[in-house]
């Protein structure tokens, strides 16, 4: 029963939630997509990070409220996450005010938020997170976010506890610049995906008009491996309705030689909705079949929020 009751239910029927200030939302993303993967070639239809949420807040005092978020993934396709319905994307309560805002519960961790608009193909074939470590969604986080300060400045951190005897909680936290078109991060997670493990992730992305260009570059070392990647990507907003985008990286973090290539366009319907198409390139030293991987997307897809 658990699996097949829908959140936005769930969070109806928290008592005292009709004084709440809250709100359901979500996305639908659906693509048609032709892969070729390792030499098998296939269509199919993916659900990419389809989502149904709830959230809101409640005054506490003139200065504080209290607020919360129940967000869940589910698979458009074909109705089935891993077995189940429903799967937790960020979940938790927490407080906000004049100081910032401290939340606990599953959420990204600071070094996954400092991409910003980075990654023009979050959620695709394309998604840095073939190239990247990072890519976390943490459990069992206490996180603290700071209002901005300084004008441009702002920063986060998050204490993610291991809940294991013996194994160090992980630590992520960045500061992050912002002013006009122009966006810079730094992040550190150290203890978060690999006990040992240090990841450092710089960001940039500046907007000049209509075009906007963005870079990510990473360094990841453990007890075995010291590795490092980078991308660029590249939006053009060509008309009120045509966009037009690309992106490409390397990296040695997930797979040695790792490599991506990614074109894409995206028409514009509403401000809620739209029809987008895509082709990504995907390639690595990693032997399948005898041979390093190879494999190509092309698709087609409609993306509607609300």
């Amino acid at each position: 029963m658990k699996k097949i009751v829908m959140p936005m239910v769930l969070a109806l029927s928290l008592p005292g939630l009709a004084m709440a200030d809250f709100r359901v939302y979500g996305k639908a993303n659906v693509s048609l997509q032709h892969a070729d993967e390792s030499g098998d070639s296939k269509m199919e239809l993916v659900s990419n990070a389809s989502r149904i949420g709830v959230k809101g807040s409640e005054a506490l005092t003139d200065e504080l409220e209290a607020i919360f978020q129940f967000e869940y993934e589910t698979q458009v396709d074909d109705g089935d996450k891993g077995g189940q319905t429903f799967s937790q994307r960020d979940i938790y309560v927490g407080v906000r005010g004049k100081a910032g805002t401290l939340m606990v519960g599953k959420v990204n961790t600071p070094l996954k938020s400092a991409q910003d608009k980075v990654d023009l193909f979050n959620d695709l074939e394309g998604d840095i997170n073939y190239l990247f470590k990072g890519e976390v969604r943490a459990n069992n986080v206490v996180q603290y976010k700071s209002p901005v300060f300084g004008e441009y400045f702002a920063g986060s951190v998050a204490y993610i506890a291991s809940e294991e005897d013996g194994v160090d909680p992980g630590v992520s936290a960045t500061i992050s610049y912002r002013n006009a078109g122009l966006y810079l991060a730094v992040a550190q997670d150290t203890d978060v995906q690999v006990e040992g493990a240090d990841l450092t992730r710089l960001v940039a992305r500046y907007s000049i008009d209509n075009v906007h260009v963005g870079a990510l570059f990473e360094t990841y070392e453990d007890a075995t491996t010291d590795e490092d990647g980078a991308f660029v990507s590249v939006l053009w907003e060509a008309t009120d309705v045509w966009s037009f985008k690309a992106q490409a990286g390397s990296s040695d973090i997930n797979e040695g030689g790792g490599e991506a290539i990614s074109l894409g366009a995206d028409y514009k319907l509403t401000d809620k909705t739209k029809l987008y198409g895509y082709y990504t390139n995907e390639t690595s030293d990693l032997l399948v079949n005898g041979a390093g991987r190879d494999d190509q997307y092309l698709g087609v897809g409609m993306s509607l929020s609300f």
